[in-house]
């Protein structure tokens, strides 16, 4: 275990004038604080916060981030507080350590969701001070290290969830080298056999290809010497996580793999780089489409370097990445580089704002932070957490020229909505490189988008399962949502107006906000919009603003209620004769009908269905059958459909039609025409149909025999009188024997 004398020594190798006495006391308070608690290891557990602090001090970070990486467990495995932190090392540690901190307190429903609301107070922390990151990265990785003495099902969950989340997180803020040790410690755990083949597999290749690789390596630096610029060349190979995602991505064997070892040339300035490139492109034959310059457009995690592949030696492909010192330093320790030195003065380890203004890493994180925290539950933290942290990118372009970098696999929709949310939600079609395209196509590096937008639309919801950012997915989702409530609302606000009408109650919007909780919604529209999809019983609103109130439970159906009239229960009573069990009759006083849910039309078109065989037309007597979900469908109360609901009498809703005089609109209904098979009789029909003023929707033909044929027909019709109208006239014909509504 690291001294005290030790760790103090690594801080003032590269801060010559640190803070030697802050050190010193967060050492023995750490120390002290842990005395009595071992690691699963059996190791004393303050070794843990002391090898944390040391990969702190690896990433050459100030005293406060090591004085964080001692404490970093202290407020969530001791007794020690965070204003006893505060007191002693100051706000500033103390917010470090608090950000660090886990909920262990938060009664969550599930593991997942404890998962997603760390990774929520994380990333919230991260957007304070992106040293909570930095640390959290080193405890995560001393844990990896020390993963084999935890129990075979948590260290399953933690390596998994580091494949998942931290190492494509240390990936995004450019630390390379920690996300290799990362995914290969995630994969040694979760697949051991796996990697031990892939590792022995490499180990046997770097043997065989130790030759070549010292000839490839002296003849690049005798050409660059040869060119005056002066150029370390080293070659390194892939990770097996790496090699062994490829094989599984590309489905190949090891064997089949062409850029195993690949050679990275570091040279002191930029324009050396282009010069390097022209080199090696002189001394070897380029493989076509495989160069790559993110030097002039940069990855998202600040990653800057030139990529080409060539024919090297013994007509191998090889890879070759070149880049200068400063580019090499950002690679391997990415955002942690940003707070080491600047214009030659050591940095306090906030990223000062012309720094936040270079880096492109701090930047995602801080759009990424913004879209978490407006996440709707901890699970969709988690979902676009992943969705967020993949590392392939196209680059795509606006018509202005504006850069748009966008994950592998994105579509017209997702640059959309990384152009701005609301082009997203109006975004209708896409033109991409001049020419008209689907929005769902996917994108490649070069194109040129442009967004067609209407301002009145809603992206469907089947969107949200093509899109690959996690901002399209959230936007989507919320979009869809925000419409569903549009669509439900004013259907539930009618529905419970009637509901406290018949209970003998005042319905006042008002009073909902004080049982929000008890009925386990977050607003007042939601609670209504959901009365009006069925999701949300309107008695359990009334219950909830009236605990006294007593739910009347009406006779159900089929059972009597005098003079050979029926009850049914909804939300309004609903009276009818039901002779053999057929509904002959209905009827209802003026006060009952007072009482009804309005409807109008389609009421927006989605709240409010007319079931589809069914169909209802103005003057019909109308029910709603609420589904749960979906909203109302209607059925005229002569359907034969309803019989498949009178097992189920909570879910009758008593309806009316609310049809302005003066806006007409046709509905859509059904009538079954049977008639003899000859020449010309559907010329006849179609001819009385559209004498009588209406329009036929669809048609479906059946042939019971020879001599007659049945048609279906879906008809267009102002009210009931008109549709009565076009059946009567259809009676007249001599080749009809039947005419009669469909359903009934």
């Amino acid at each position: 275990m690291m001294r005290q004398n030790e760790l103090v020594d690594r801080v003032c190798s590269y801060i010559p004038d640190c803070d030697q006495d802050i050190l010193n006391r967060a050492y023995v308070y750490a120390m002290h604080k842990h005395r009595h608690q071992t690691r699963q290891s059996g190791d004393p557990y303050f070794s843990h916060p002391l090898e944390v602090a040391a990969i702190v001090t690896d990433l050459k970070l100030d005293e406060q981030s090591v004085v964080a990486a001692l404490l970093h467990d202290t407020i969530e495995d001791t007794d020690a507080t965070r204003n006893e932190i505060d007191a002693m090392f100051g706000r500033g540690i103390g917010s470090l350590v608090d950000g660090l901190t886990k909920l262990k307190r938060i009664d969550l429903v599930s593991k997942k969701m404890r998962q997603g609301e760390n990774l929520r107070r994380l990333l919230l922390a991260v957007a304070d001070d992106v040293r909570v990151l930095l640390v959290k990265l080193a405890d995560r990785l001393h844990n990896m290290r020390t993963l084999h003495y935890t129990p075979p099902e948590k260290r399953e969950r933690i390596a998994q969830e580091t494949l998942d989340i931290y190492a494509p997180l240390a990936g995004r803020m450019g630390m390379q080298t920690m996300r290799d040790e990362l995914e290969d410690l995630a994969f040694q755990n979760l697949h051991p056999d796996a990697y031990s083949l892939v590792f022995n597999k490499l180990e046997e290749m770097r043997g065989k290809a130790q030759e070549v690789v010292r000839e490839i390596e002296a003849s690049m630096v005798q050409r660059l010497a040869e060119a005056q610029i002066e150029a370390q060349v080293k070659s390194r190979s892939k990770r097996p996580y790496s090699v062994f995602r490829k094989m599984e991505r590309n489905k190949i064997s090891f064997e089949q793999l062409s850029d195993v070892i690949g050679f990275r040339v570091i040279v002191d300035e930029v324009d050396h780089c282009y010069r390097a490139l022209g080199v090696v492109h002189t001394r070897w034959d380029a493989v076509p489409e495989r160069f790559k310059d993110y030097i002039s457009t940069p990855k998202q995690n600040d990653y800057r370097s030139l990529h080409t592949t060539v024919i090297g030696p013994s007509h191998q492909r090889v890879e070759m990445q070149i880049r200068t010192h400063e580019m090499d330093a950002l690679a391997e320790q990415g955002i942690a580089a940003h707070t080491l030195y600047k214009d030659g003065h050591y940095n306090t380890g906030h990223l000062e704002p012309y720094d936040k203004d270079q880096s492109k890493s701090y930047s995602w994180l801080r759009r990424t932070v913004d879209m978490i925290a407006e996440g709707e539950n901890p699970d969709d933290v988690m979902e676009q957490a992943r969705l967020e942290l993949f590392h392939d990118q196209v680059f795509c372009f606006t018509p202005k020229g504006r850069l748009i970098a966008l994950p592998f696999g994105a579509t017209a929709i997702d640059f959309a909505y990384a152009v701005h949310t609301n082009v997203g939600n109006s975004c209708v079609g896409c033109r991409i490189n001049g020419r008209a395209e689907p929005v769902v196509t996917q994108l490649s590096n070069g194109d040129e988008v442009y967004i067609i937008r209407a301002e009145d639309h809603v992206p469907p919801p089947a969107w949200e399962h093509i899109v690959a950012t996690g901002k399209a997915r959230l936007g989507i989702r919320r979009a869809s949502r925000q419409a569903r409530e549009e669509q439900y609302f004013s259907t539930g606000e009618r529905m419970l107006e009637t509901a406290f009408k018949r209970s003998g109650k005042t319905y006042v919007p008002e009073q909902l906000e004080a049982v929000l909780n008890k009925l386990g919604r977050r607003s007042v529209r939601e609670t209504v919009a959901d009365v009006g999809n069925g999701e949300l019983p309107a008695d359990d609103v009334i219950q909830a603003v009236f605990p006294d109130y007593q739910r009347e439970r009406v006779k159900q159906l089929g059972q009597p209620a005098g003079d050979g009239w029926y009850n049914m229960a909804g939300v309004a009573n609903i009276m009818f004769r039901l002779p053999g069990r057929r509904k002959e009759r209905y009827a209802q006083d003026a006060q009952e009908m007072a009482a009804s849910v309005p409807i109008s039309g389609l009421d927006g078109g989605r709240a409010v269905k007319f079931d589809p065989d069914a169909g209802a037309v103005p003057g019909d007597r109308i029910i709603g059958i609420l589904k749960p979900g979906e909203g109302v469908l209607v059925f005229p109360i002569q359907a034969e459909a309803l019989r498949d609901y009178e097992d189920s009498a909570d879910e009758w809703i008593d309806l009316r039609w609310d049809i302005d005089p003066e806006n007409p609109v046709r509905f859509t209904t059904k009538i079954v025409v049977t008639a003899i098979n000859q020449v010309g009789v559907l010329a006849e029909i179609s001819e009385i149909i559209a004498r009588c003023d209406s329009n036929i929707a669809n048609l479906f033909l059946t042939q019971p025999d020879s001599g007659i044929t049945r048609m279906v027909f879906g008809i267009e019709v102002w009210d009931l009188k008109h549709l009565t109208r076009v059946i009567r006239e259809l009676r007249t014909l001599s080749v009809v024997s039947h005419v009669d509504r469909f359903g009934s």
